[in-house]
Parts: C-alpha cells; sequence; structure tokens
C-alpha cells in the first residue's frame, strides 16, 4: 500500500531519495495522514535556507478538522519548497507521493535517512 522506494517516519512523513536538488531529499506526508487530517486547507513549510532538526516541527498543514505539526525526518537545510501548495494545498490530499510533496532539505548526514522506516515497517506501526 505504500511506495516501497520511500522512506518513513512514525510521525507519517516520507522521505525519498535523491530529490531534484544535488543532495537533497524529498520530504512529504503519506496516504494515511492525508486521510486522518482530511481535506487540508492550508500548508506552512520552512523558508529556503532555513536549518531543520530531526524529530522538530518545521511546519503545519490545516485541515477543515484540525492542524497539524510537520515534523523533519532528518537535520539540514531547506533547499525547496512547494510553492505550488501556496494556491492548491489540496494537491497534499490528491498526489502525497508526486505532486503535493512538501519541501527539500540537504541532510547533515547522508546516511540519516538509512535509519528511517521502509515501507513494511511503517505499515506494520499503523497495525
Amino acid at each position: 500500500m505504500y511506495p516501497e522506494d520511500l522512506k518513513y517516519t512514525a510521525e507519517h512523513e516520507w522521505v525519498r531519495s535523491p530529490g531534484d536538488h544535488d543532495g537533497a531529499v524529498r520530504v512529504g506526508i503519506t496516504q494515511f495522514a492525508q486521510e486522518a487530517l482530511g481535506d487540508i486547507v492550508y500548508v506552512s513549510l520552512p523558508e529556503v535556507g532555513e536549518s531543520v532538526t530531526a524529530g522538530d516541527t518545521c511546519g503545519e498543514l490545516e485541515s477543515t478538522k484540525s492542524v497539524s505539526d510537520i515534523y523533519a525526518p532528518v537535520s539540514g537545510q531547506v533547499v525547496a519548497r512547494n510553492e505550488t501548495l501556496d494556491a492548491t494545498p489540496e494537491l497534499v490530499n490528491n498526489d502525497p507521493y508526486a505532486a503535493g510533496w512538501l519541501f527539500e532539505v540537504v541532510p547533515d548526514d547522508a546516511g540519516a535517512v538509512d535509519g528511517l522506516l521502509d515501507a513494511a515497517a511503517y505499515e506494520q506501526g499503523l497495525a
């Protein structure tokens, strides 16, 4: 059910390596997370150039039901954000693994992604 080529966090973020920028990984939220949130109406993302710390809050997703924090899956510097979400935040619901990505970060530790959950472990954690 969850793409095998991604890594996951227990907080329902996914990481795709590599991202579009040199050394970067792309971050988004999982199908499970977007379904739990409901219709997303606003997205607050970290700024390009901002440093994020693994496990810390770095943004928010606001839905018709609640506001949910976005957690950084790895520590590093943000090099891109999905500006399209400013006008069309519903992309996070409609296409969470492609057009609904959130931001890209260059990890401080290139091996940090390897320590995240694989699809099977993430899915098992949902059970």
